[in-house]
């Protein structure tokens, strides 16, 4: 610890060494979830009905080399973050601390239908957290801190392995889920005027469309999206899937539905699928709905933090991926009227 400062300028030289230490620590945040879920603890405490011995747990997990002084260790840690609850011995019946779920450790629930579980395993996964080691290199020499690492950008990469295909698609389809109850509460009026065929360009495994065909049951859905996704979407009630390339031409629909697709891509390369968006949807009557994030810097909410990470997640994943401010948006769209 630095005491070479006194008073109120030690204070700032600690706080600022406290924050550097907060930005190392996220590091095992994101591990110990990693490893939450892979040892399905917040199942197992579900399971139980009821607050949960770490015995019990460790039961569970189901292993005979079991490290219960670990577990006990990660336990504290992950309460210590409020992913769980504790309740203290000496309002424990039997003497022994109880672990708890809590509004958090629910969204780790392997099986629920709302799980940020895959999300948290696809992000921590080893495809996707080497190449953070070489960011500064792509800073350095341009191109992809993916590609420098894996050979090639994530979309090619992808189509030649099937198990980073299978994490990348089950995190694009969790955070689908997630989204879409937002989007149907908020947008609900929109959907309802629609009438006809809506495409999800790039929707990937089809979890989107199928939703929004749930809910809107007089639409007729589109899942447009490479080969290599669609050959691994499964089948839904009112979903037609279809495979293809979206530089290339978008199948033809009464409405189009892109979320978290241009973000990926240049603005040239924007220009490119809005073009293609307009040829795809009837001239007067056609509608494209588009669902990204909107950086607002100077704006202090709960998302800020998740703002500026997915846009270095873009700089470290996609050539030409960004998250763009109002005015930046505008600029693009504006070239495109009447969208």
């Amino acid at each position: 610890m630095m005491n070479t400062h006194s008073g109120i300028e030690e204070d700032a030289v600690l706080i600022g060494q406290t924050q550097i230490s907060q930005c190392l620590n996220g590091v095992f945040d994101a591990m110990a979830l990693r490893c939450c879920v892979e040892l399905r603890i917040a199942d197992i405490i579900s399971n139980h009905n009821r607050p949960t011995t770490l015995s019990e747990i460790a039961t569970g997990i189901d292993s005979p080399s079991i490290n219960i002084d670990g577990l006990e260790r990660l336990m504290k840690f992950l309460v210590h973050k409020k992913v769980f609850n504790e309740i203290p011995q000496a309002e424990a019946e039997e003497g022994e601390t109880l672990y708890a779920l809590n509004n958090c450790s629910k969204w780790l629930l392997s099986d629920a239908h709302l799980t940020l579980a895959p999300i948290v395993m696809s992000c921590t996964d080893p495809f996707m957290v080497s190449p953070l080691h070489v960011l500064s290199r792509a800073i350095k020499e341009g191109g992809t801190a993916f590609k420098i690492t894996h050979g090639e950008e994530l979309y090619n990469f992808s189509l030649g392995n099937p198990k980073f295909n299978r994490i990348f698609n089950e995190d694009m389809a969790c955070s689908a889920k997630i989204n879409l109850d937002a989007i149907i509460s908020s947008y609900r009026n929109g959907f309802l005027g629609m009438k006809g065929s809506v495409v999800d360009v790039g929707g990937g495994t089809g979890v989107a469309i199928s939703e929004i065909v749930k809910a809107y049951p007089h639409l007729k859905g589109i899942n447009f999206d490479l080969q290599h996704v669609i050959s691994t979407a499964p089948t839904y009630d009112g979903v037609t899937h279809v495979a293809g390339d979206m530089f290339k031409a978008i199948p033809p629909a009464d409405t189009i539905f892109m979320k978290w697709i241009l973000h990926n891509w240049s603005d040239d390369d924007c220009a490119k699928i809005l073009t293609n968006c307009r040829k795809a949807i009837p001239k007067e009557t056609g509608k494209v709905i588009i669902v990204e994030i909107v950086q607002q810097p100077k704006e202090d909410d709960p998302f800020s933090d998740t703002r500026f990470i997915l846009d270095l997640s873009m700089l470290a994943y996609f050539s030409s991926g960004k998250e763009r401010s109002e005015k930046e948006w505008k600029k693009l769209l504006g070239t495109f009227h009447g969208f």
